[in-house]
């Protein structure tokens, strides 16, 4: 089952009442969307856009179950946020929530890599389009690994990783989460096993923010937000790592010195530690939240 993080949070950042318009660009299984429509009902309406049509068709299913008509789901890419408002002809938005956090439910049941704790095709993918992370680290040069591993996982034996890739690939191809998990463990020391994580994680986190191009789409969706908000409408971001949360931090910064924002969160919000115990995986979990003047 998959817990929404930070939900008492978000509900006070974002404030939600009875008649008015919000958006999850990443609704997930319906976790924030759901709290949010119980304070906007009956009037209020939410749209929820998700990147994998997996998501999106278990929630329509949920949604026809419980008769929910006040919740509008649509597959698509949050990049085009402000295009999926005006095709679904949405307006007066109160508020808007991005969570950056990827669903438990990918990583245990969807068979697409994201975890180097099962065997499955090294995949990463959250659509069904694009480059899969097979196709990275079989086709990418020495450099372009690296880099990759080095600018979207922070991984200082970068360049070591992509060397054990290379001369791994010219005997077979790495085409399973295993398969890359075994090549990592030829390129680290003993003592990075030894670890408080797990030796391939900066590596997995590297390949599907790149396959994904999460960075970019998150640089794209922070001005469309502060387009479509109404005055005095909220946008409030999730991060789960410093890659994010710098993106969402010079944001609201450059935001507020234009004039047309207020930051509501001096510091990042975090889980408080009865969260942490009922949700261990809430611990890199950052909130942060602005409104529109």
């Amino acid at each position: 089952m998959h817990l929404p993080v930070l939900t008492k949070e978000v509900l006070e950042f974002l404030d939600p009442k009875a008649g008015e318009n919000f958006i999850d660009c990443t609704v997930d299984g319906g976790g924030h969307a759901m709290e949010i429509l119980k304070k906007i009902s009956p009037a209020g309406k939410l749209l929820g856009i998700d990147l994998d049509g997996e998501m999106i068709a278990a929630l329509e299913a949920r949604i026809k179950k419980e008769n929910s008509k006040n919740l509008i789901v649509v597959e698509g890419n949050f990049k085009n946020l402000k295009k999926i408002a005006e095709e679904n002809n949405f307006k007066n938005i109160s508020g808007i929530l991005i969570d950056l956090g990827w669903s438990s439910i990918q990583i245990e049941k969807s068979g697409r890599g994201f975890s180097f704790l099962k065997n499955e095709p090294l995949d990463m993918r959250y659509s069904n389009t694009g480059m899969t992370a097979a196709e990275a680290v079989n086709r990418l040069n020495e450099k372009e690994l690296a880099d990759i591993f080095w600018q979207y996982g922070e991984e200082r034996l970068s360049r070591r990783i992509a060397k054990k890739i290379i001369e791994a690939r010219r005997k077979k191809r790495i085409l399973t989460t295993i398969d890359l998990v075994d090549v990592i463990k030829t390129a680290v020391p003993k003592s990075y096993e030894r670890g408080r994580i797990h030796p391939a994680t900066r590596t997995f986190q590297a390949l599907r923010i790149y396959v994904n191009q999460e960075l970019e789409n998150l640089k794209e969706v922070l001005p469309r937000a502060t387009e479509i908000l109404a005055p005095g409408g909220r946008l409030a971001v999730i991060s789960f790592h410093s890659l994010e949360d710098r993106i969402v931090k010079k944001f609201f910064r450059e935001a507020k010195k234009e004039g047309g924002f207020e930051i509501l969160t001096k510091k990042p919000v975090t889980p408080s530690e009865e969260e942490l115990t009922a949700n261990p995986r809430s611990r890199s979990a950052k909130l942060r939240a602005a409104f529109k003047k």
